[in-house]
């Protein structure tokens, strides 16, 4: 199923983590160099500004070759949408010609993947005259086929973004009270795919696919909040009804609200879970800002200015409980993430508070001056 080589693909995930390791200093440059020889990798791009680079390549090369094609269906429109499923198929021989060229993550790739995707659920959308559940339904297929065979991330995102619309479209139109339980199915999704994806990485064997079911629980747990927070339910129904009643369960989704991220939290704290802690972090403060929409308890700039105190006084206090700490929740810096920004920070202000400059010396001249006894006559008298 997978388009690459298995040795080299799981070659280059190994260069990756040497990568990172050598960038935690756990392992010399030497050393990194040395495993970069000794294993045989495909060509990637880890760069992002050279992959969107290539990338933007990929899409002009691409669009060159529709382009030309597309001048022979401009007079005929059922030969017009024949030619998007050309171009699709052209995607998908380009994704191929690059897969045996060994390119993997390089940005030309990306192009043309998802390329494929793009002019597929275009010509379903002529095909269908804009059934949307066809089109969603077919996208959903195309991008579980694309991840699954060139292991592409991009595409898993693509999947689930599709999938998450094919159910909701399916529940919200073909089912009697589809508007009403809409919410709790949504819930469920999500409940249902965190679940599924924590088995599959407990059974993994192989690492490429890891990646993708880890975004695949982490999407999850971002559906299940907006799937209950009162402002998307109360905003949507809105939406739906033409007018913003106050929603049927209203103290549930109130509740909902702000339960799950304090929740999150919780729970990234116990298992030390990073990604895990910034997603409970961001649903919180879109809990709040949840609440201020529909609740001015205090005026913008009162409250601006409360939660900032209590931000800092919250960071103060467990920067002071945490920053000695060798193990566990710690202040010092992540030797993965490399970032000494934190510390740097106390460098700059005391640089600019007392006005520090580093001390250079001169370097000495070479040229002794007196005496006359290298510059010429002085006033030793000696030339």
């Amino acid at each position: 199923m997978i388009a690459y080589d298995k040795n080299l693909l799981k070659n280059t995930f190994l260069v990756t983590e040497a990568k990172a390791l050598e960038k935690a200093r756990f392992i010399t440059k030497e050393q990194f160099q040395n495993a970069v020889k000794a294993l045989p990798a495909l060509k990637s791009q880890h760069n992002i500004l050279i992959r969107s680079g290539f990338f933007i390549l990929g899409v002009f090369l691409y669009s060159s070759v529709s382009g030309v094609l597309a001048l022979f269906g401009l007079v005929n429109v059922d030969l017009a949408i024949g030619l998007v499923y050309l171009f699709a198929a052209i995607g998908l021989v380009g994704s191929e010609l690059l897969a045996r060229q060994k390119y993997y993550g390089f940005g030309l790739d990306d192009a043309f993947i998802l390329g494929t995707q793009f002019a597929l659920g275009i010509a379903v959308t002529f095909s269908t005259k804009g059934n949307i559940l066809v089109i969603t339904g077919t996208v959903t297929i195309a991008a579980l086929i694309m991840y699954l065979r060139y292991v592409h991330l991009p595409s898993m995102v693509v999947f689930f973004l599709a999938l998450t619309a094919t159910l909701a479209y399916a529940v919200f139109n073909l089912l009697v009270y589809g508007k009403a339980i809409l919410p709790f199915a949504m819930m469920l999704f999500a409940v249902g795919m965190y679940v599924a994806s924590v088995q599959l990485l407990k059974k993994l064997t192989e690492p490429f696919y890891y990646n993708g079911i880890l975004l695949i629980r982490n999407f999850s747990l971002v559906l299940f909040y907006l799937s209950g927070n009162y402002f998307v339910v109360r905003e949507l129904s809105a939406d739906t009804y033409d007018y913003s009643p106050e929603i049927p369960l209203s103290w549930f989704f109130w509740c909902f609200t702000f339960i799950i991220p304090v929740l999150y939290i919780v729970f990234a704290l116990q298992n030390k879970n990073r990604m895990l802690l910034w997603i409970g972090l961001l649903a919180f403060c879109f809990s709040i800002f949840s609440f201020r929409n529909y609740h001015h308890v205090l005026p913008t700039e009162f409250a601006l200015t409360l939660g900032g105190l209590f931000l800092f006084a919250f960071t103060y206090f467990s920067i002071k409980k945490i920053k000695n700490n060798a193990t566990g929740f710690t202040f010092k810096p992540d030797r993965f993430d490399n970032s000494n920004a934190l510390l740097n920070v106390e460098t700059l202000i005391i640089a600019s508070t007392f006005d520090l400059k580093p001390a250079i010396k001169a370097e000495e001249s070479p040229m002794e001056f007196g005496d006359g006894g290298f510059s010429g006559g002085g006033s030793g008298g000696s030339f």
